[in-house]
């Protein structure tokens, strides 16, 4: 886990991000998170990752985590045939993570630039928002605009949504 943790946040020194690093025991849900002994400063998130019927475009949905997505109004917001959460197999081919610890972070694997980052228009201009690094064993808090130089940086198409 240290190596996973580690590459995540030698590419947010490197592009001169600021980032605060929480350890934690393994969470797998936002409740989950809430039962740690941690004062977490800013909004968490909730990471989806979602593919269309066709299976051939892969999106990364992150929404503010009281925020319960309609998938049937997201496929008809983006012009998609249905979408519905990508299989575990899919999640680690695209973005090599494993379920309950979907993050941006995980652009780092997509060599190919294949998964469409989806931001909800609500986290735009956010001090303060927290992500999994690559693990669900930790939690690092960065800006909004940190997080859209890190997706720029990765190359990944990112749209805004409401969600």
């Amino acid at each position: 886990m240290e190596k996973i943790i580690k590459e995540v946040t030698s590419l947010l020194e490197d592009l001169n991000i600021e980032y605060r690093l929480y350890n934690h025991k393994a969470v797998f849900t936002i409740e989950e998170l809430d039962t740690l002994d941690i004062k977490f400063e800013g909004m968490y998130c909730k990471n989806l990752f979602l593919r269309n019927s066709k299976g051939d475009v892969h999106y990364l949905l992150i929404l503010e985590d009281s925020k319960k997505a309609n998938l049937k109004e997201l496929a008809r917001y983006l012009d998609s045939t249905r979408l519905s959460f990508a299989s575990d197999e899919r999640l680690n081919k695209y973005l090599g993570l494993k379920p309950g610890s979907v993050t941006p972070f995980g652009v780092i694997n997509d060599s190919k630039d294949e998964v469409i980052v989806l931001l909800d228009k609500d986290l735009v201009g956010l001090d303060k928002i927290n992500f999994h690094p690559n693990t669900n064993t930790a939690t690092i808090t960065i800006s909004y605009s940190d997080l859209i130089k890190f997706l720029e940086y990765e190359g990944n198409r990112i749209d805004l949504v409401e969600i």
